[in-house]
């Protein structure tokens, strides 16, 4: 089996569950060492109380074919971002490429409440989780990324820069954090490029996260019980979908044509090839425009 990671070393902060453990078990299928942070491990859970853990992760990456080194972070938390880069500088000696997956907020935020009537501490804890973390990791890490040229910093949010910029999304905290990240890709951009990496913001589209499948009351084997009550769910997406999606990044060696640049699952997929664990292509942002968005009744032909 092809391995075209093997020898490189990837942090996937915030890969408990969702798009971050998506992501590290691709990383670790490309053959990538891959160390996996979260607040969630099998001794002490997050205030999100749910079952997954970044050991679980670890496990995942090193059965997908690479090696998968859990680290508890907080990555609110400098002085533990700060021990885990010197871990993996003393351990490796070298970072390739950096996922900023954290979030945190799917608890924190009300569905199109008005600033003024949004829980004032939670939205402030969000913006803190979503934005403040992804500072402070790339503060800390982005000195052992830059050892080597050739580094990769993955930014990762919900929405195109396109779509973001012409719909409001959720509320005044969410459309503030999931376009902030958006920036932080293209002012990364412009420090990293002259220094040899690259900076680019990522997003999946509808993904059947562990949450959104336990919301819908299926699981990713049955997901499509899911479409009667919600039928444009059936242009949704398996977390591992955005997972190759960054594995395709990190091993083109011409990833830094897309530096700055605002990315989607679908869209890199069409451009490297690769499918969802299904053998589908599902390009979610395109079908929301012009199918979801503008009222039409939901049919993925040409979409997936």
């Amino acid at each position: 089996m092809s391995a075209p990671l093997k020898g490189k070393v990837a942090l996937v902060a915030g890969a408990t569950r969702g798009a971050g453990r998506g992501m590290a078990v691709e990383l670790g299928a490309a053959g990538a060492t891959v160390y996996v942070t979260g607040r969630s491990t099998r001794t002490r859970r997050s205030e999100y109380d749910r079952p997954e853990t970044i050991e679980d992760t670890a496990d995942l990456v090193t059965e997908a074919g690479g090696q998968g080194i859990a680290v508890p972070t907080d990555h609110l938390d400098p002085a533990q971002v700060r021990a885990l880069v010197d871990r993996v500088a003393d351990e490796q000696g070298r970072l390739d490429v950096l996922v900023n997956d954290i979030w945190g907020g799917e608890k924190l935020f009300e569905w199109e409440s008005p600033l003024w009537e949004h829980d004032l501490d939670n939205g402030l804890r969000l913006l803190r989780l979503a934005v403040e973390t992804h500072a402070i990791t790339s503060h800390h890490a982005l000195p052992l990324l830059l050892r080597r040229p050739g580094g990769l910093v993955v930014e990762v949010t919900d929405g195109t820069a396109d779509y973001n910029a012409d719909n409001y999304r959720v509320n005044f905290f969410y459309d503030l954090a999931k376009s902030s990240v958006l920036r932080m890709a293209f002012a990364l951009g412009h420090e990293l490029g002259p220094r040899g990496a690259t900076a680019v913001a990522l997003t999946p589209g509808w993904l059947r996260s562990e949450m959104m499948l336990d919301i819908y009351g299926v699981r990713e084997d049955n997901w499509r019980d899911a479409l009667e009550r919600v039928p444009h769910f059936a242009i949704s997406e398996s977390p591992r979908y955005v997972g190759r999606a960054v594995a395709a990044l990190a091993a083109d060696p011409d990833v830094a044509r897309w530096n700055g640049r605002s990315l989607s699952s679908g869209g890199l997929a069409q451009e490297y090839g690769f499918t969802d664990v299904d053998g589908s292509r599902p390009d979610a942002w395109r079908y929301l425009v012009e199918v979801q968005d503008a009222g039409k009744p939901a049919d993925t032909t040409g979409y997936r």
